[in-house]
């Protein structure tokens, strides 16, 4: 049954009110889309994009989680078909014991698929496997009119829904090609840099690790700027594992996480407890240390183990500052560590990665070259101005900001960061013409 609810983003800086319909037959959604009033209409998952993405105030939000079908794994080739609804951890409980893991996943195993195609989300392994729409045959999408369309690679179409934030139509399904593992473990190497120079140097080889991300300590200065813990990885084979583990090794049965609004005291989170909370870790962590065997919940989505962890950052919420410049502006991401060093932000959550090549969507934030996040407290004094000026120095490099991520950003400051914006506009407009696919993300970025 669908009800008027209050929703908002996974940083809590956002929310708005909608009247939320939950998944139904096709034919009813069509008929939803076709009758949809001047407010629009929008599909949403699990709620995982930070800003204001997922809400759409005064229309109609349709919520996917209730279709969740998953189709036979090809044991040739591992494609697999599922509903858009079907979430990560979803589908990684059936395809992990089968010997089969996603092409492409975020830090969360909580998003679900038509969100990951959306977003075009990307990982540790882009500078090997690219973003997630690279993986994907072909989607089902229902469009404006509330015609169903089956796309695939060769259409416009198909490229502008990935990484068109929800805007070009419902995904309804898709068809997505999976990685062959042998075990549910991953070979882990870990090593401290020292600064932000070192770390540069130590991931100057990432082209020969499939999975790498370094943490970064954004409130060290100087001589430690930018000290960081490098890990990188890549899934072990069952040889490589103890023995007691062999006979289980695509056993995948993540814990149940514990709440974070019970384990964190109210104020606990301030400039002091952060810097201690990043001395231990960049202390804890190992000079170098090679071939550790870890679960892939432990390498890949640590954050998981606790439930609603957004709600550490306090009640005025949670923003993430993520940007992607070329090869040659890397002094760009040092100019970020800088800022957020000298404002003494407090962030126990900062990372650098190198990304490859993008993919042929306008509108995909992943593109060749460096990439660097930072979640912290949205209720930071200066923090709009910091950013404002971050911004001018990623523009003025080629650079872009995630639409996934944002709650910010300016409709002059995504068009300068997105050159594609108007061919996008273009193939959006021609499926859907009265822009029956709205989002507040949408309205204030005059998308």
């Amino acid at each position: 049954m669908d009800a008027r609810k209050s929703l908002s983003g996974w940083g809590r800086t956002a929310s708005s009110v909608s009247r939320v319909v939950p998944a139904t037959s096709e034919d009813q959604r069509a008929e939803l889309v076709r009758g949809a009033g001047p407010p629009g209409v929008l599909a949403r998952g699990l709620g995982r994009s930070y800003g204001d993405a997922a809400l759409n105030a005064g229309g109609v939000v349709l919520d996917l989680t209730g279709r969740k079908t998953l189709g036979a794994i090809d044991a040739d080739t591992g494609a697999v078909t599922v509903d858009a609804g079907v979430s990560v951890d979803g589908l990684l409980r059936t395809c992990v014991p089968e010997g089969w893991f996603v092409p492409v996943t975020p830090g969360t195993r909580y998003v679900t698929v038509g969100g990951a195609i959306s977003s075009d989300i990307h990982g540790k392994d882009h500078h090997v496997k690219g973003s997630f729409g690279q993986h994907v045959r072909s989607l089902d999408l229902l469009i404006g009119t509330g015609e169903i369309r089956t796309l695939g690679p060769g259409d416009d179409l198909f490229w502008a829904t990935v990484g068109g934030m929800g805007l070009t139509g419902i995904i309804l399904r898709a068809t997505v090609v999976l990685s062959r593992i042998e075990t549910a473990f991953c070979s882990v190497d870990t090593s401290r840099a020292s600064n932000f120079d070192e770390l540069l140097a130590a991931m100057e080889d990432d082209a020969d690790h499939e999975y790498s991300v370094a943490w970064i300590d954004c409130l060290a200065r100087g001589d430690s700027l930018g000290r960081s813990v490098l890990t990188r990885g890549r899934f072990a084979a069952v040889d490589e594992l103890p023995e007691k583990k062999r006979d289980t090794a695509l056993t995948y049965a993540p814990r149940t996480p514990f709440s974070a609004i019970r384990a964190v005291p109210s104020g606990l989170f301030n400039k002091f407890s952060v810097a201690a909370f990043n001395e231990a870790w960049f202390r804890k962590a190992p000079t170098r240390r090679e071939g550790e065997i870890q679960s892939l919940t432990s390498f890949f989505h640590p954050l998981d183990a606790v439930a609603d962890w957004n709600r550490i950052y306090g009640a005025g919420g949670l923003l993430q500052y993520q940007i992607v410049v070329p090869e040659t502006a890397v002094d760009v991401i040092r100019s970020c560590v800088e800022a957020f060093s000298a404002a003494g932000v407090p962030s126990p959550l900062a990372q650098v990665k190198r990304l490859g090549p993008g993919d042929p969507a306008p509108l995909s934030f992943p593109a060749a070259g460096w990439s660097f996040s930072i979640d912290v407290p949205a209720a930071t004094s200066g923090l709009a101005e910091l950013l404002d000026g971050l911004d001018g120095l990623v523009v003025g490099a080629g650079g872009r900001g995630y639409l996934a991520k944002d709650s910010r950003m300016s409709p002059e400051t995504v068009a300068a960061m997105y050159p594609r914006l108007g061919e996008w506009q273009s193939v959006r407009d021609a499926a859907d013409p009265e822009r029956v696919f709205r989002s507040d993300l949408a309205r204030r970025l005059k998308l």
